[in-house]
């Protein structure tokens, strides 16, 4: 857990000081085309054999283009951190959406029951039946467009996720609702939204806790499949996914640029496996 913790400190702080790595140390404008500069004396976009099309420069390991450069000459390392500022944005958004939504499901139907448990169930089964990662990309293309903002993929993400977290509260609390210190707190007159706030709410914490990074993981990977395929983070903005998505046609010439979003991203993704499983050993 504590390795976990100190990769993505590293990580969400190197990705913080993107501006600074991009004037200071890169020199270069992320979002602005580059095709005609230079780099160490030579064209950051060279001339393929044969005439056909342009070849990025490669990585320099040092100072300016680091990573080398993409198709359009703009600076991987330095897209690199302000894609992993933006991804990192969106993980933290719908989670925090998707434990409340889920959340207040979970709720509702365990510590009401009934009808209200009826229908919850429902319409919690109802999302659950699709794959997620399906129904986030019908719903980015039907409620995209060019009008979109950081907000859609932030709103659906954590609308899809919600029932893994209502899930497990609903069953939690179904288990706490019959356990002897709720059944003294009915038998001295508490109520039922007095008992939820004082001795059931407390209890759900460490759960949700525990549910908040394996979530983000999961965030974060649909957020990449969304924007490799154009239905995730809006331009000019860029995240992991779309640097991943920009590096697939020059695998073969320049693989850094897709291998580097790819290895920060899958860095994160098991550093949050590995703080939300050493929360759950402590549960």
């Amino acid at each position: 857990m504590k390795a976990g913790l100190a990769v993505l400190l590293l990580i969400a702080v190197a990705c913080l000081l993107a501006p600074a790595y991009a004037r200071w140390v890169s020199g270069t404008e992320p979002f602005r085309t580059n095709v005609l500069g230079t780099v160490g004396g030579e064209p950051v976009l060279a001339e393929a054999p044969g005439g056909l099309g342009t070849v990025p420069a490669g990585p320099g390991w040092r100072g300016a283009y680091l990573l080398g450069a993409d198709g359009l000459g703009r600076d991987v390392a330095a897209r690199l951190l302000y894609g992993g500022r933006t991804s990192l944005l969106v993980a933290a958004g719908a989670t925090l959406l998707c434990l409340a939504v889920g959340g207040l499901a979970g709720t509702l139907s365990g510590a009401w029951g009934g009808w209200v448990d009826q229908g919850v169930s429902a319409l919690v089964d109802l999302v659950w039946a699709f794959p997620v990662t399906l129904l986030a990309i019908a719903l980015a293309a039907v409620l995209g467009g060019e009008q979109r903002g950081l907000w859609l993929p932030v709103m659906i993400l954590g609308l899809v996720y919600s029932p893994y977290v209502a899930r497990p509260v609903r069953a939690a609390l179904l288990a706490l609702r019959d356990a002897p210190f709720i059944e003294a707190a009915t038998a001295t007159g508490g109520g039922r939204l007095h008992i939820l706030r004082r001795h059931l709410l407390p209890q759900l914490a460490p759960l949700l806790l525990g549910l908040a990074p394996v979530v983000a993981a999961m965030v974060m990977l649909t957020e990449a499949a969304l924007s490799v395929l154009g239905l995730g983070v809006p331009a000019p903005g860029v995240s992991w996914g779309t640097l991943i998505g920009d590096g697939i046609a020059l695998l073969h010439q320049r693989p850094v640029v897709a291998i580097a979003p790819g290895l920060a991203l899958s860095a994160t993704v098991l550093a949050l496996n590995a703080v939300g499983e050493g929360l759950d050993a402590r549960r």
